[in-house]
């Protein structure tokens, strides 16, 4: 077993940048609305922090699964492929966000790419189980 952690440790890096740019949008939008709490009235901010908390709520999760995945000695190329479309997914569900409320072809692609991504890791694991009591 690999304990490297190289793969995972460079999503978990970008994806951590990707997260503060979503903050500093937040923060850029309340100071700009005068907002301390909550959104008031500005819906570009009410998106920002939808943005925001949506990432909060999939990536987590998904970076576990990554490291898991590094730990158990997934192949290179299967984690640069799983981290890498997180990463283009979690940009175009905030770009599609930002472009439009309704639905839009980047929001789409980022959602689709985020359960993909979570898909691929959850049957990878549940193999992973079954490959080591079998």
């Amino acid at each position: 077993m690999d304990m490297n952690l190289s793969v995972s440790l460079l999503y978990a890096g970008l994806l951590t940048l990707l997260y503060i740019v979503l903050a500093i949008d937040i923060i850029r939008l309340r100071w700009r609305h005068r907002v301390g709490i909550g959104t008031g009235n500005a819906q570009d901010l009410e998106v920002a922090v939808r943005i925001h908390g949506n990432f909060s709520e999939y990536v987590p999760l998904s970076l576990l699964l990554l490291v898991l995945m590094d730990l158990t000695g997934a192949s290179a190329s299967l984690l640069h492929g799983l981290g890498a479309l997180l990463f283009v997914a979690r940009i175009g569900h905030a770009l599609g966000l930002k472009l439009s409320i309704g639905t839009s072809w980047a929001r789409t692609v980022g959602v689709l790419g985020t359960f993909i991504t979570l898909m691929l890791q959850a049957g990878y694991m549940i193999g992973y189980f079954v490959g080591q009591v079998l």
